[in-house]
Formats: structure tokens, C-alpha cells, sequence
């Protein structure tokens, strides 16, 4: 089952959910901020986005309020390890870039709707 994390106040998210039900594609919409991607599943996630060669700093929201607060960018300067993100990432769900989209196969951040059209052809 196809699993998408989002947040309902997230104009991004609300476009992404719209795509999937334009396209009779079931999945399980998932609220981030509530119930986060488990730490299995944001490993998981990790292996697709290493697979387009991006790294652990491509799970984060980095226009977050709580991104900014907490300080993220000078943490992931000065050595933040992938383990500590990793976790950090499955406890707060507003850290997460969304939408979360996560399927058995692939899996994907953010909406891009070019992208999206790709995997559902």
C-alpha cells in the first residue's frame, strides 16, 4: 500500500493528495505531524533518495519553522551524524520535507509534479 505523509494546512500536500485521486491511485494518507514515517520507513525512504544521489539532508524541511528554531542547518555543518537525523527525523514529523510519498518500490519527497507522473505511469 502506498503511504503518503502530509499535513493538511500544506498547500503542496493538498495538491499531491488531489493528484493521486485524479489518478484512482488508492494510498493511505498519513497526517506527518501526528504519526511520522517510523525509523524503518524514513531508512527505506533514504534508500531511493541515495539512489538519485541525494543524502539524509534531502529528508528535511529546510523552510520549517522547527528546522530553523532547532537549529538544523549548524547541526548538519558541525557533524550531525546520519543515525542522530535519522532519528531525530521519526520523532518530529515537522521536520520531514513533505509530502512524504512511500510505496513498496519507490519513494519520493516533496511534489514535483513531473516527477509524480513518472512513477504512476
Amino acid at each position: 500500500m502506498i503511504k503518503v505523509y502530509g499535513y493538511n494546512k500544506c498547500d503542496t500536500c493538498r495538491k499531491a493528495i488531489q493528484f493521486l485521486e485524479k489518478q484512482n491511485i488508492q494510498f493511505e494518507n498519513k497526517p506527518i505531524v501526528d504519526q511520522p514515517p517510523t525509523l524503518t520507513e524514513i531508512k527505506k525512504m533514504l534508500t531511493f533518495i541515495e539512489k538519485n544521489g541525494g543524502t539524509f539532508k534531502n529528508l528535511f524541511n529546510t523552510s520549517g519553522v522547527q528546522y530553523r528554531e532547532l537549529g538544523i542547518a549548524e547541526k548538519l555543518k558541525s557533524g550531525l551524524t546520519e543515525k542522530a537525523a535519522l532519528q531525530l527525523l521519526s520523532e518530529n514529523g515537522k521536520l520531514i520535507k513533505r509530502p512524504f510519498l512511500l510505496g513498496d518500490d519507490f519513494g519520493v519527497v516533496g511534489f514535483k509534479i513531473d516527477e509524480w507522473k513518472k512513477i504512476f505511469k
